[in-house]
């Protein structure tokens, strides 16, 4: 199973010529990032609906290999708060996706604090859900007349499609709520948010996503040589198939299945240019080579 382990976005002003070389074109830094990690979480999609142009453009900036997590739109998650999402969620499957091709990894649905946990709406959002794009092809044909002619309908071949939730609110700790992520393989995002929002390791899918936006200091703080370590060691154990013997769980009655796992982790800790810092420890923290 693959461990990738990569930062959320790559384009932020304070890492050029520090992370970035001084003097590199800014349409030249998701190659140079590409080159460092083997993935990025693709954040512009949550903030607006990006073009079929633009999705073309990031996979062939992009080298052989490589996997993009996406994430979901907001409008679907933070102002329609799941509700009659069917409309948008064509909308933004149509936006483009399918040009990333063999490149489209997991999608991320990330719910504001201020949206708790509805067990029949959230359900009927994951019933919505599609599991490949074939299906995901079927629900951006229902898009509005509006994304006529900024869409892209068509796919190179069924590929599988994975899907992550981040939880923000305390009403999710509840056991229900894992057993319907279970029943629909979409795994429970582990967000270490500097203890802000609810903090959770519940394995409910056959993939694990992080995202570590800071141990201390919210998008800012560092991670220790020891947190490294004790991150590592956590993916391992994810990756094998076990859990850590500390895991805080929703349910600790309900294991999950011993199956080897795939990883995907992000590192969100942007603010004082710790992400891609903290990326390549992780990185070398798990044995994994370096990555060019």
């Amino acid at each position: 199973m693959t461990i990738r382990i990569g930062i959320s976005g790559w384009r932020y002003a304070p890492w050029r010529g520090v992370f970035y070389p001084r003097g590199l074109a800014q349409h030249r830094e998701l190659a140079y990032a590409a080159r460092k990690f083997p993935t990025i979480e693709l954040n512009g999609s949550f903030y607006s609906l990006q073009s079929p142009a633009s999705w073309r453009q990031w996979y062939e900036e992009t080298p052989p290999g490589f996997v993009f997590a996406v994430k979901a739109n907001r409008y679907i998650t933070h102002f329609r708060k799941l509700n009659d999402v069917k409309k948008p969620m064509a909308n933004f499957f149509s936006s483009g996706l399918f040009n990333l091709r063999e490149k489209l990894g997991p999608i991320l649905w990330q719910f504001p604090p201020n949206l708790g946990y509805d067990r029949v709406n959230f359900a009927r959002f994951l019933e919505l859900l599609p599991h490949d794009t074939r299906a995901a092809l079927r629900l951006a044909r229902g898009r509005e007349s509006r994304m006529h002619g900024r869409s892209r309908l068509a796919i190179d071949r069924n590929r599988r499609l994975r899907h992550a939730v981040e939880i923000r609110h305390e009403s999710f700790l509840d056991p229900s709520f894992v057993a319907l992520l279970r029943r629909h393989n979409v795994a429970l995002v582990v967000a270490d948010t500097a203890r802000r929002w609810p903090y959770r390791e519940d394995v409910t899918a056959d993939f694990v996503y992080l995202r570590l936006h800071g141990d201390k200091e919210l998008y800012a703080s560092g991670y220790s040589p020891a947190a490294i370590r004790r991150w590592a060691a956590r993916i391992g154990a994810w990756q094998r198939g076990s859990q850590p013997r500390d895991a805080r769980l929703i349910e600790p009655t309900l294991r999950a299945r011993v199956k080897p796992r795939d990883i995907y982790c992000y590192f969100d800790n942007d603010a004082k240019v710790r992400a891609p810092v903290d990326a390549e420890a992780l990185h070398a923290a798990v044995g994994l080579p370096p990555h060019r």
